[in-house]
C-alpha cells in the first residue's frame, strides 16, 4: 500500500517547498524577479516555484493519499492545469489586446516565465547529464531510502511520499561535491537542474522496486511463514520462501518490460494530451526552485531542519533498542492509553517514523486510519470475541485464519477490494470518457481536464512551452528501441518466470505481456489525470485471473502471486516512466537522459532492494508475524486474497461473508458520496482504504499518526508558511533517522548481540505476584 504513492513513485508534494509564502513573511526576494513591494502590487496568481493548483498527495494504499477532486465523480474535471496551460491562457493574443490594446507581452507577464529566469544557462546535452557524480549520489541515496521503505514495507504497509526528501538530500549532497571541488578549481561541470532530474529519477526508481518488488506483499506471501498462519494452500507447491538469488533474478526479468512499453506514447501523453501528472510537476517545481539563488537558500535551511531530526531520531532508536530484550519490552509496548485498551492494541508506542509519515499524508488520512481502529478494534473485535464458541471455535489460536483473525483479514479485504473497485471503474470511465473526447476533437490543443476552449484554432504558445517542447522533442528515444526492447525483455521473461515459478505457464506469461500494455496505459493515463495509481489494484485483479485459471490443485496460490509481481511491476514501472517524462519535459531534461536513468535505477532497485530485504529476512526471525515488530500486513492479505481466488468462500469463518458483503458495499457507498458531495464537505468524510489498515494491524500506530497530524495542524495554525516549508522536512528526518536505525539494530542481530534490558509494564496484582514469586528465589 502505497502513498507516492503509489508505490510506487509517484509521490506528491502538497507539502512543495512553499518558498512564496516563506519569503512574504520574511521580506525576501524569489529569483530576482519581484521585489516584496511589487508582488503586493501585482498580487500574481503564480510564482515560478509553486504550482497553480494545489497538487494532491499520491498514493497510500493505491490512493489513500490522494484528497478527494472534485464533486460528480468527474475528477478530470476538477484536475487544474499547472503552470503550462495558465502560462499559454495568459498569453493568448486576444487577451492581451484586452488588457494592453495591443499584441506586446506586458512585462508582468514576463515576470512569470520560468524559462527566462534559466535564459542564460546552457541546458547541457543528453550525455553530459548523464554524470557519474549523478549515479555515485543516486546510489547511495537508493540504499537509504530502500532501507525506510523496506521498513514501512514491513511494519504498516504505508509508504508516504518521499520525493521531497530525496529532492532535497540529491540536491544538498551534489552542492557539497561541486563546492568542493569548485574550492580547489577542479570543477568542470556546474551541477544543473537536468542532473538534479536525473538523479531524482534515479533515486525514485530504485526505492520504487523496494515497493513493487512484493517484498511486503505477494512475495513474502509465498513464503512458508504466511502461509503457516492458514491451514488451506499449506502445501508445498503452493509455498516459495524467499532466497536472495531468485528474487533479483525474477526483478530482472519482470522491472524493465513497464519501461518500454509506453514509450512510443510520450508525445501523445504530454504534449498533445497535455496530462498534468501532478506529481511529476510537483517535482519539476521543486527542482526548478532549488536552482535559483533564493531556492537554494531556503533548501539549505530545510536540509539543515531534516539534519537535527534524522540525528534525533536515530539516537532516539538507540536509546530505546537497550530496552527491548524481547518484542514485548521497551517503549514500543508502554500502555499510554492504560492496560485494557494495551489489550486491544490502543497504545503510543513513540515512533518517529509514524508520526513523521502522519505530518506528510493529509488530515483526513489520518483521522481516517485512527476511526478505522477504533470501529475494528474498539468496537467490532471485541463483539466478535464474545461470539468465540458459536461463531468459531474457542479452542482456536487468536492468529488462526478460521478464528478471530480471520474476521480481521477478510474484512479488511472487503474494504480495499470495495475501494479499489470503485477506483477502479472510475478511472476507467474517466479514461475512456477523456479519450473520446480526444478523438471527437482530435485538432484540439487542450485536454478536456481544461478549461480552456480554444479547441478549433491552433492555439498560441507560451514562452515556455515553446522551449520546454522543443528540447522535449528534439532527443527522439526510435520507436525500434522501445518495441524491440518491449520484445525482447518479454521473450526473455517468458523463457524464465516459468523456470523460477514452475505453476505459472509460459502461455499464462504471454497472455500477461499481451494484456499489459492497456492496462499500464490505462494506469498512466488516469495517474495523468488524477495522480492515483491503482498499481495494488491490478495486482489483486491478477491474484483472481490467473490463481483461478492455474487452479487449486496446480498451484493457484503460488500462480496467482507471481503474476500478481509480474502485473504490478510493469503497471508500476509504465506510470512512472511517464512521470518522470513530465518532470523533466518541465526542467529540460532530455526524455533520453530521462529513460537512461529510470532503466539504471531500476537495474540499481533489482539488486539494493532484494539485498536489505535478506538484510531484515535473516537479522529478524519474527517477519509476517502478527503482532511482531514487522508484521508485515499486506503479505497475510495478499495470501488470503489468493486463497479466496482458488478455494472460494469455504475458507471463511461463520458470518464473515455476510460482514464481509457489508464492508464491501459501505466503502464503495462511501467513496459515491465522496464523489457526489462538495468538495469542502468531501474534505471531512473518512477513506475507506485508509480505515482498513489498522483492521489487521491494530490501533498503535493509528496514535502515533494521530499524534503527528495534531503537531501539524497546531504547527500549522501557530505559522502557516513556516510549517509549509519546514514540515516535509522535520518529517523527513524522522523518517530517515529511525529508518536507518534499523541498518546498525540488523547488524546487532545478526552478531547476535541482544539489548540487555526488558522495560515491561505490568498490573498492580500481576506486578505483586512478581514481587512475591521473586522474594522466594
Amino acid at each position: 500500500m502505497r502513498m507516492e504513492s503509489a508505490s510506487s513513485k509517484s509521490d506528491t508534494v502538497s507539502h512543495v517547498v512553499n518558498i512564496a509564502d516563506w519569503e512574504v513573511k520574511h521580506g525576501e526576494e524569489v529569483n530576482g524577479l519581484a521585489t516584496l513591494s511589487q508582488k503586493k502590487k501585482r498580487q500574481r496568481p503564480w510564482s515560478p516555484l509553486l504550482p497553480t493548483c494545489r497538487l494532491q498527495p499520491h498514493r497510500a494504499v493505491d490512493h489513500m493519499a490522494q484528497e478527494t477532486t472534485g464533486s460528480n465523480g468527474a475528477a478530470a474535471a476538477d484536475v487544474e492545469m499547472v503552470e503550462a496551460n495558465e502560462l499559454r491562457r495568459r498569453s493568448k493574443p486576444g487577451d492581451r489586446a484586452r488588457r494592453d490594446g495591443e499584441g506586446a507581452v506586458p512585462a508582468e507577464e514576463e515576470a512569470v516565465s520560468v524559462e527566462r529566469a534559466f535564459a542564460d544557462q546552457r541546458v547541457p546535452s543528453w550525455r553530459e547529464q548523464l554524470t557519474v557524480r549523478a549515479f555515485v549520489v543516486s546510489f547511495f541515496l537508493a540504499v537509504m531510502f530502500s532501507v525506510i521503505v523496506m521498513k514501512l514495507n514491513l511494519t504498516i504497509g504505508v509508504i508516504p511520499s518521499l520525493n521531497v526528501s530525496a529532492g532535497l538530500l540529491s540536491f544538498f549532497f551534489v552542492r557539497l561535491w561541486t563546492g568542493a571541488l569548485d574550492k580547489v578549481g577542479l570543477l568542470r561541470q556546474p551541477f544543473t537542474r537536468q542532473e538534479n532530474t536525473v538523479i531524482q529519477t534515479c533515486v525514485v526508481a530504485a526505492y520504487g522496486i523496494a515497493f513493487s518488488g512484493g517484498f511486503g506483499n505477494y512475495l513474502l506471501a509465498m513464503s512458508d511463514r504466511i502461509a503457516s498462519q492458514s491451514t488451506e494452500a499449506n502445501d508445498p507447491q503452493n509455498i516459495k520462501n524467499p532466497q536472495l538469488l531468485w528474487i533479483i533474478g525474477f526483478l530482472l526479468v519482470v522491472s524493465f518490460i513497464g519501461l518500454f512499453g509506453l514509450v512510443p506514447l510520450r508525445k501523445t501523453m504530454i504534449i498533445d494530451y497535455k496530462l498534468t501528472y501532478p506529481s511529476g510537476t510537483a517535482t519539476a517545481y521543486l527542482i526548478n526552485g532549488f536552482h535559483t539563488p533564493h531556492g537554494a537558500k531556503i533548501a539549505g535551511k530545510q536540509v539543515k531542519k531534516l539534519g537535527q531530526f534524522f540525528g534525533l531520531s536515530f539516537f532516539w532508536g538507540f536509546f530505546q533498542w537497550f530496552y527491548t530484550a524481547t518484542d514485548s519490552c521497551g517503549f514500543q509496548k508502554f500502555p499510554s492509553l492504560g492496560l485494557q485498551a494495551f489489550n486491544n492494541r490502543f497504545y503510543f508506542d513513540f515512533s518517529p517514523t509514524y508520526v513523521g509519515v502522519a505530518m506528510i499524508c493529509p488530515h483526513i488520512v489520518n483521522v481516517s486510519v485512527l476511526l478505522g481502529a477504533i470501529l475494528s478494534w474498539g468496537i467490532m473485535w471485541p463483539l466478535i470475541a464474545k461470539k468465540r464458541g458459536d461463531w468459531f471455535s474457542a479452542e482456536l489460536a487468536d492468529g488462526n485464519l478460521h478464528g478471530m483473525q480471520g474476521y480481521r483479514v477478510f474484512i479488511a479485504i472487503a474494504v480495499i477490494l470495495g475501494d479499489g473497485l470503485y477506483n477502479f471503474l472510475k478511472m476507467l470511465f474517466l479514461t475512456v470518457r477523456s479519450l473520446r473526447f480526444q478523438l471527437k476533437k482530435s485538432n484540439a490543443s487542450t485536454l478536456p481536464v481544461s478549461d480552456d476552449d480554444t479547441g478549433n484554432s491552433v492555439a498560441p504558445v507560451s514562452y515556455d512551452e515553446e522551449r520546454r517542447t522543443e528540447l522535449f522533442l528534439k532527443d527522439q528515444i526510435p520507436w525500434y528501441i522501445a518495441y524491440g526492447g518491449y520484445a525482447v525483455v518479454a521473450a526473455i521473461s517468458i523463457g524464465t518466470v516459468p523456470q523460477i515459478f514452475p505453476q505459472l505457464k509460459w502461455y499464462q506469461i504471454l497472455v500477461a505481456y499481451i494484456v499489459a500494455p492497456v492496462l499500464g496505459f490505462c494506469n498512466a493515463y488516469g495517474a495523468g489525470l488524477t495522480d492515483w495509481s491503482l498499481v495494488t489494484t491490478y495486482g489483486k485483479l491478477a491474484i483472481f485471473a490467473f490463481g483461478a485459471w492455474t487452479g487449486a490443485s496446480h498451484g493457484g496460490v503460488l500462480a496467482g502471486l507471481a503474476a500478481c509481481g509480474v502485473m504490478m511491476n510493469i503497471v508500476a514501472t509504465a506510470s512512472d516512466l511517464m512521470q518522470d517524462f513530465k518532470t523533466g519535459y518541465l526542467t529540460l531534461a532530455s526524455p533520453r537522459s530521462m529513460f537512461i536513468s529510470q532503466v539504471i535505477g531500476t537495474a540499481m532497485g533489482c539488486v539494493i532492494a532484494p539485498c536489505v530485504f535478506w538484510l531484515f529476512y535473516k537479522a529478524f526471525d519474527n517477519i509476517g508475524i502478527s503482532g511482531s515488530e514487522y508484521p508485515a500486513p499486506n503479505a497475510a492479505i495478499f495470501r488470503s486474497i489468493a486463497i479466496l481466488g482458488v478455494d472460494g468462500f469455504s475458507s471463511l469463518p461463520k458470518n464473515c461473508l455476510t460482514l464481509c458483503g457489508i464492508f464491501f458495499a459501505a466503502a464503495i457507498v462511501i467513496n459515491l458520496i465522496r464523489d457526489l458531495v462538495p468538495k469542502k464537505v468531501s474534505g471531512f468524510i473518512p477513506i475507506p482504504m485508509a480505515m482498513a489498515i489498522p483492521f489487521y494491524l491494530g490501533a498503535y500506530f493509528a496514535i502515533d499518526m494521530f499524534v503527528g497530524t495534531v503537531i501539524l495542524f497546531i504547527w500549522q495554525k501557530l505559522d502557516r508558511a513556516n510549517a509549509d516549508t519546514f514540515a516535509p522536512a522535520v518529517a523527513s528526518g524522522m523518517i530517515c533517522g529511525d529508518g536507518l536505525w534499523v541498518l546498525p539494530q540488523s547488524v546487532l542481530a545478526l552478531a547476535k548481540v541482544n539489548p540487555p534490558i526488558c522495560m515491561k509494564f505490568l498490573s498492580r496484582g500481576v506486578n505483586d505476584k512478581v514481587d512475591a514469586f521473586i522474594s522466594t528465589l
